[in-house]
Order: structure tokens, then sequence, then C-alpha cells
């Protein structure tokens, strides 16, 4: 009879047939939330992530080093679909599990499809006139084109629905707009940003299509991230920039009119935290299988095995909450507090479950070369924009509490 220690050493049927460990659950879905799209989705969300693993994210990786903007595989991109995800009728949670698997292969571009999605097509779309959504629309969904979401200040950040410094004016029929703006993704490779600015008459917060080309406006590259390093963020500069009275969004007439919109963009965040903890479980139980250590895989070592294990239930935990939200937003039910919750609740788990699997990595974990060093820079800005980690466990709190913390 072998003993207990001989038997763990022993390969199984599988093992011996193929000549590596049988893998059950070689998606990682243990929950099986794909299965809860209906079978036209789940099969185009099939093809989507196959296109993804195998065209994207290994070409991602030289762009990411050397904060480059990969126009070709976005234009591929937009062959299958992603530029019109919030406008092709699909349910929420296909469109949340797309975000899923764009972050899974790169977190950059996934930043990317979803600001496009959810505040460029999304804000045209519900706030534009029809002959914005004519302009525009067309281009915006099949990714020939880009737009900007021009809202974050250099000095306001969190509190910038009180406290935003853009001005406009209406003269003699044009806008006249004058400010500032930082971090704002895509700005200098955009078509136009959706800036929004303080009317110097009534003091509302108003949103406006400036096209790119319009003297007075600059942009400049903001380098030296250590995160999100394809996404072109930049400082902009508005120097009474003119445009015409017809590119006032006649929907955002007052900063109230884009919350909901801003608050699916929260909730989009927490899609990308569970996408990149399933990119960085890949990653991990791809090295565990293949690195030897001592004369035997790291998979077969009890604290890898654990690390595995706990990024595994961090990913699912985050991809079953999102999940249940799809559900609530698709009912029509979601609050700010929920999609802060999820947004802040995945981004925690994302940052501890990267952490590992940089651990787990040891030396190589902390370059490119191998993804994790990519994967652990990335997770670093999804904890920190659209509202902060700080920021949304506050709403939340507020929420539940009855109390604010912000006054």
């Amino acid at each position: 009879m072998p003993t207990q220690e001989q038997t763990d050493e022993m390969p199984d049927a599988a093992e011996v047939a193929t000549g590596r460990p049988e893998l059950p659950f070689p998606e990682a879905d243990l929950m099986y939330i794909v299965d809860l799209l209906p079978a036209e989705e789940r099969s185009r969300y099939l093809e989507v992530r196959e296109f993804l693993q195998s065209r994207i994210r290994a070409a991602s990786i030289e762009y990411w080093n050397r904060e480059e903007f990969p126009f070709g595989l976005l234009a591929e991109m937009g062959k299958y679909g992603l530029g019109g995800l919030q406008t092709d009728g699909t349910s929420a949670l296909f469109k949340g599990l797309m975000y899923v698997e764009v972050a899974r292969a790169d977190v950059s571009l996934s930043a990317l499809v979803g600001i496009h999605n959810e505040l460029i097509v999304g804000m045209i779309n519900e706030l534009g006139s029809e002959e914005q959504k004519q302009r525009w629309l067309p281009g915006l969904t099949a990714f020939t084109q880009l737009g900007a979401f021009a809202l974050t200040e250099p000095d306001h950040g969190s509190d910038i629905a009180g406290g935003l410094e853009t001005a406009a004016r209406l003269e003699h029929g044009e806008w006249v707009i004058n400010g500032a703006k930082r971090w704002i993704g895509a700005g200098t490779i955009a078509d136009f940003a959706l800036v929004w600015a303080r009317d110097e008459a009534d003091q509302q917060i108003k949103g406006f299509i400036v096209e790119t080309d319009r003297p007075g406006y600059t942009a400049t590259k903001i380098s030296n991230k250590i995160g999100l390093r394809i996404m072109q963020n930049a400082d902009i500069r508005l120097d009474d920039v003119r445009i015409p009275e017809t590119n006032l969004l006649p929907g955002a007439t007052d900063f109230s009119k884009a919350n909901a919109l801003l608050r699916d963009s929260r909730a989009w965040v927490g899609w990308q935290g569970a996408g990149i903890q399933l990119a960085a479980f890949d990653v991990a139980r791809s090295y565990a299988l293949q690195r030897k250590q001592f004369g035997k895989e790291l998979a077969r070592f009890q604290l890898v095995q654990q690390q595995l294990a706990e990024i595994l239930g961090n990913a699912s935990a985050s991809l079953a909450l999102m999940a249940q939200l799809a559900r609530i937003q698709q009912d029509g039910k979601l609050e700010m507090a929920q999609a802060a919750m999820a947004k802040s609740t995945t981004t925690r788990l994302a940052r501890a479950s990267v952490a590992m699997g940089r651990s787990l990595l040891g030396g190589n974990g902390i370059t490119s070369d191998y993804e994790m060093g990519k994967l652990f820079g990335d997770a670093e800005i999804l904890y920190t924009y659209e509202g902060s980690y700080e920021i949304n466990s506050l709403i939340v709190a507020r929420a539940v509490t009855g109390k604010s913390a912000f006054v």
C-alpha cells in the first residue's frame, strides 16, 4: 500500500493521458456566471473572449511598456462591436462580462472601452440632440472616432461637482470656454472632448462637445504612470475656445442630468476589478503549472495552492457581486450606493489578488514580461479612479447611516 505522502505525488489518470494535471475549470468560472447569458449572447461572448485572449492580450504588453496607443488593435476591436456595447441592445450582464474580458486581456484598453461606452456614447445617446447623434454615433460605435470625457480638473477630483472651475459663457451665438482639465483619458487622440463647464449666466454645470482641433484647445500627454500606460491621459487647456451654440448637449443643462450615467460608469469599474483578478489568476496558474523549484511544479506547493485558491475566490466573489448588480441595473433599480459598493469592493479585492499573484511569481512578478507586473501597476489605478476607494466607501456608509462625512 502506498503511503499518503506517496499517493499525493502519484499522477491521476488524466495527467498520465495528457501529460498535465486535469483542469476541470479551465475558464476559472466556478460559479457559472457566463451560463446566465442567453444562448445568443453566450455565443458572442465566447467569440469575443477568444479574440481578446488570442489577439489583444500578448500584443498589448509592448504598447504598455512604451506608453503607446495601439490604433490598429482598436480598429480590430471595433469589428467585434466593442465600440457600440451601450447601444446594441444586449443585456446589462453581457455588457458587464465584455468589460470583464477586455480587462482580462488588457486593463488600459478596458478603461477606454468602458469610458467610451458609458460616458461618451452613453452621454450623446441619452443627452445629445438628434443632430449630435447623427454626427457622432456612427463613428463612435464603429470605433473609427473617439471622444474624451473631460470632467476632472487639476485642483478638483472628488469634489468636482461643487468645485468645478472651468467656465463657459454664451457670446454672440457661440460658447466661449476657459479652464483646465486633468487625467482626461484619450485627451491627446480624441476627435472631441465632452467638456463640463460652469455657465457663467446661471452657474449650472453643463456638457459641451468641443472638437479637439478648435483653436485654444491643447492637450498634453501625462507620462511616467505606473499603470494604465496604454491609455493616453492628458492635461487639457481651454483658452477662449469657441464652439457653436448647438454644441451644448441639450440634455446636460445641469449636472444632475448626468448623474445616472456617472453612476453606471462607477459600476463599470467593478467589472474591471473582476476582470483584472481573472487575468491575475490566469497568469499565476499558468506560471505555477510550468515553473519548477526543488524538483517539482510550483502548483504542488501548499502555499502556492493557497494563493491560487484565494485569488480565484476573490475573483469569483467579485463576479457574483457584479452579476447581481447587473440584474438590479437591468431592472432599473441601481442606486449610487450600490455602484459605489461594487466599485470599492472589487477593486479592493483586485489589489489584494494581484499582490498575491505578484508574490507567487517571485522576482518574475515585477516585470511586464510575465504580465503580473503590468497587472500590479494597473490594479493601483482601478483602486483610485472613478472615485477613490475611500470616497466610494463613504458614499456607501452615508447610504446606510443617513449621515454624511463630506460636510
